[in-house]
């Protein structure tokens, strides 16, 4: 933490299909957003990163799928912080996904009411994804709005609504169409990764949604890019194409799998 506060530190630690954690540090206290990485490999990324494994005081989960909950439990309990997320993905990590008996505190949210977390407020928004209740993030520290967005099949209007009062985003830019098409899949799983009422969002649609909010986000994470069916350079050329004429006023950068991304101060 900086002797002077700046604004909210915002690193991607890991994104991707093999695990996805956010790590948001403000003046007082921190957030994770997911944990589908081990508590191990999570710890140690934050010491990479400069972050303070001390000042979290909460896991914030998107949905239930192991790239985005692996290390939920192991965090929660070593961490003593609650694990927040709608009911429905709650109700299945409680259930069906816990490693240990052990208790821990969990609290559920509901898309579209906003709730505390040290000096956060966070306002989860409802996604289109194959989980039971999944949902993006909203993080709002005095001023400065962060949105988290992935693992959406679709940019509905009402997500744009709520994604147009960030001032950075964490947006998902999964696939190239093309490389999808033509990749190794077979022809159920791209139809799955397509369906845009439960896939993931493609370089295209990324695109299309930036270009939208082109006028109020200044910086822009791509995220969530398939090893696979996408590269940073596809991903972040499409990102600049849909940006248009707003391409030179907004920062760009891609989070990767294996890598502790560029801290983005706001």
């Amino acid at each position: 933490m900086p002797l002077h506060y700046t604004g909210m530190r915002v690193t991607v630690l890991a994104s991707g299909s093999k695990g996805n954690c956010i790590y948001i540090e403000g003046e007082s206290g921190a957030l994770l957003v997911d944990a589908g990485l081990s508590g191990r490999q999570i710890r140690n990324r934050l010491l990479a990163c400069g972050g303070r494994e001390d000042l979290i005081r909460a896991i914030l989960v998107t949905h239930e799928h192991t790239d985005h909950l692996r290390g939920v439990d192991t965090l929660a309990r070593h961490l003593d912080v609650p694990v927040m997320a709608t009911e429905g993905t709650l109700h299945d990590f409680l259930n069906n996904r816990r490693t240990s008996a052990k208790p821990i505190t969990h609290s559920a949210c509901r898309p579209g009411t906003t709730f505390p977390v040290s000096d956060f407020s966070v306002t989860p928004f409802s996604v289109f994804h194959d989980a039971a209740e999944p949902c993006g993030f909203l993080i709002r520290e005095g001023d400065s709005v962060l949105g988290c967005c992935t693992d959406t099949g679709c940019v509905s209007e009402q997500m744009l609504s709520h994604l147009k009062t960030c001032d950075a985003l964490v947006l998902e830019s999964n696939h190239c169409p093309q490389m999808l098409e033509n990749g190794p899949y077979p022809a159920f799983l791209k139809r799955r990764i397509r369906d845009v009422k439960r896939g993931h969002l493609s370089n295209t649609a990324s695109a299309a949604c930036l270009g939208r909010l082109a006028d109020t986000v200044h910086t822009a994470v791509l995220a969530h890019l398939s090893e696979v069916n996408n590269t940073p350079e596809r991903a972040q050329a499409s990102a600049v194409l849909g940006l248009g004429l707003y391409a030179g006023s907004i920062r760009l950068h891609v989070a990767g799998q294996h890598e502790v991304s560029e801290t983005i101060v706001l």
